[in-house]
C-alpha cells in the first residue's frame, strides 16, 4: 500500500513539474511577445540618440575648428579692446603675423577672475581657418606663451589617455601623433626597408652554393667528356700501331 502511495505521490509530482514548465513558457512567451514591440522601439532610439549625439560632435568639432587658446598671456588689460591690442602686438612682434580686426570672430578671457599670479587663458576665435593655420605653423617661435587647440573635455580625457600609446610608438621608432582623439601610427620606413632587405637576401645566401655546386659539376663532367676523347684517341693510335706491324 505504502508503495502505491509512493508511486502516485511521484506521478503527481512529476505532472505537476510538467504543468508548472508549461505554464511559466507560456507566461514568458507572452510577455516577451508583448515586450518585443517595446524592445525595437527601444533599439530604434538608440540608433537615433547615436546619430543625434555624432551630428552633436560634429557640430562641436566645426564650431571649435578656427579656435586657439592662447596660455601665459598677461592679464593686464582693461577692456576686450586692450586685449585684442595686446594679442595683435604679440603676435606681430614674435610671429610676424598680422591680424585685422575683421578677422577675429571673438575673444575672451576663459574661467573666472582670480586672485592668483596666473593669467586665464585667452580663447580667440578667427573668422578664417587659413589664418589659425598660418598662427599655428609659426607658434614655436612664442618665448613666454604657447597656444593650444580648442578642444572639448571628453576630447582632452581621451587625448590624455593616449599619451602613454604614443610615447611607446615613438620609443619604438615610429612616426606617431594624435589628431584630434584618434592615435595615428605609421611603421618607420627604415625598419620596413630592413625587413624586406633581410628577406630578399636570405634566400640568395642559400641559392648560391647551389649554383657553384652546379657551376662545378658541369665543369668536371666537360673534364671528364675531354679526357674520355683523349682515352678513345690513345686507344685508337695503339691499335693503329699494332696491325702496321
Amino acid at each position: 500500500m505504502d508503495e502505491q502511495f509512493q508511486l502516485l505521490f511521484n506521478k503527481m509530482k512529476i505532472e505537476m513539474q510538467n504543468q508548472t514548465i508549461e505554464l511559466t513558457k507560456t507566461i514568458l512567451d507572452k510577455m516577451e511577445e508583448k515586450l518585443k514591440p517595446v524592445l525595437e522601439e527601444n533599439q530604434i532610439m538608440k540608433h537615433k540618440v547615436e546619430k543625434l549625439e555624432k551630428k552633436v560632435e560634429l557640430l562641436e568639432r566645426e564650431k571649435k575648428s578656427n579656435n586657439i587658446i592662447i596660455h601665459g598671456l598677461a592679464e593686464n588689460e582693461q577692456t576686450t579692446l586692450d586685449l585684442i591690442k595686446c594679442i595683435k602686438k604679440c603676435f606681430l612682434d614674435e610671429l610676424g603675423i598680422t591680424i585685422e580686426n575683421y578677422e577675429i570672430n571673438k575673444i575672451y578671457r576663459i574661467g573666472l577672475r582670480n586672485k592668483n599670479e596666473k593669467p586665464r587663458p585667452t580663447l580667440l576665435s578667427l573668422v578664417s581657418g587659413w589664418k589659425k593655420t598660418e598662427i599655428m605653423t609659426n607658434k614655436k617661435k612664442l618665448k613666454e606663451l604657447y597656444i593650444t587647440e580648442d578642444y572639448s573635455k571628453e576630447t582632452l580625457e581621451i587625448r590624455k589617455s593616449l599619451q602613454p600609446k604614443l610615447l611607446e610608438e615613438r620609443q619604438k621608432g615610429n612616426l606617431a601623433y594624435i589628431k584630434y582623439d584618434k592615435l595615428i601610427v605609421k611603421e618607420n620606413s627604415r625598419a620596413i626597408d630592413k625587413r624586406k632587405r633581410e628577406k630578399s637576401t636570405s634566400p640568395q645566401v642559400e641559392l648560391q652554393p647551389r649554383k657553384q655546386q652546379t657551376l662545378n659539376s658541369s665543369k668536371n663532367n666537360r673534364i671528364n667528356a675531354f679526357d674520355m676523347m683523349r682515352g678513345r684517341s690513345h686507344s685508337l693510335s695503339t691499335i693503329s700501331t699494332t696491325t702496321k706491324q
